[in-house]
């Protein structure tokens, strides 16, 4: 986690000194390559929204450390990230990523160099969210309601339904079943979209390491499928124990090796390719000039 936290600052920070630069040099050609600076932003900011929410998990329920002992505090915040990271964080990192890639193949006047683009991107992943997060909440707050026999969810139910569950005396975050199909779902379209576009850039594309990035891509996409496979086979076991532990902390390392590929090939790579082409530049300039001299 720490790392994705240091890596994201990186990034973020790379970002905005890279646009700033731009606009007080007055070098407007570059917005070419930090055209979609905004949304590259955006995309950290989602991220270090996801971490906020496993730090909660794991500081209010999960752990020996908790922070509380109170089983209804805990219980509230397994719901909430069931609703805020499943719902909104994990779709929307990744539908950024996707909308990123797919930008090179847009036409300069409707992609990145278009003042509009960053706007319309950011409201397109939040309208995209939207089902995701009404379904989540609705499987947290009125599955558990539909399943109830006289004011007790059955035990089917709470494989279907339950965001958290209470073991030996200890609240355990759990994920719904009809939260990961939903999720495998979107994983698997999310896919199929990524695919498509990165097998159009790959025709398009000479240079061999920006083929490798698309690669990259392309696995980092592709590896989600499982997460959602070991999301949903955890409700196999009975929270607490190691088989459980160990699907958790699987899917969970997908994710987080899924999503700093993401960022490091779409928002620092990008940069420091643009900081890399004014260096030759400059390189170039004073060379011409003691030819000249």
């Amino acid at each position: 986690m720490r790392g994705v936290s240091i890596l994201g600052l990186i990034c973020l920070s790379r970002a905005v000194y890279f646009q700033l630069w731009i606009n007080r040099r007055g070098y407007q050609r570059l917005n070419y390559f930090n055209g979609p600076w905004l949304t590259r932003i955006t995309l950290v900011l989602v991220a270090f929204w996801w971490g906020i929410g496993e730090v909660l998990r794991l500081t209010f329920v999960n752990g020996e450390g908790r922070f509380t002992s109170d089983q209804m505090w805990q219980a509230n915040v397994c719901k909430f990230y069931i609703i805020s990271n499943l719902g909104f964080a994990e779709p929307g990192l990744f539908l950024l990523l996707a909308f990123l890639l797919s930008a090179a193949l847009q036409k300069q006047e409707l992609g990145t160099l278009n003042r509009k683009w960053n706007q319309k991107t950011i409201r397109a992943m939040f309208i995209i969210c939207l089902p995701s997060f009404v379904w989540e909440a609705c499987v947290v707050f009125i599955g558990p309601r539909v399943a109830s026999d006289d004011g007790q969810t059955s035990n089917l139910g709470k494989f279907w339904y339950s965001a958290s569950t209470v073991h030996n005396g200890n609240v355990t975050c759990t994920y719904p079943l009809l939260s990961s199909i939903f999720l495998g779902a979107f994983y698997i379209i999310l896919a199929i979209y990524v695919m498509f576009v990165g097998g159009q850039m790959l025709s398009l594309v000479i240079n061999k390491g920006l083929r490798r990035r698309i690669y990259m891509l392309i696995f980092a996409t592709m590896i989600l499928l499982p997460r959602a496979t070991l999301l949903g086979l955890s409700i196999v076991s009975w929270p607490g124990e190691t088989a459980h532990e160990t699907l958790v902390f699987t899917s969970f390392l997908v994710l987080m090796l899924a999503a700093m590929a993401g960022i490091v090939i779409l928002v620092y790579f990008p940069v420091a390719d643009a900081f890399a082409i004014v260096d030759q530049g400059n390189i170039e300039m004073q060379a011409d000039q003691e030819t000249i001299l």
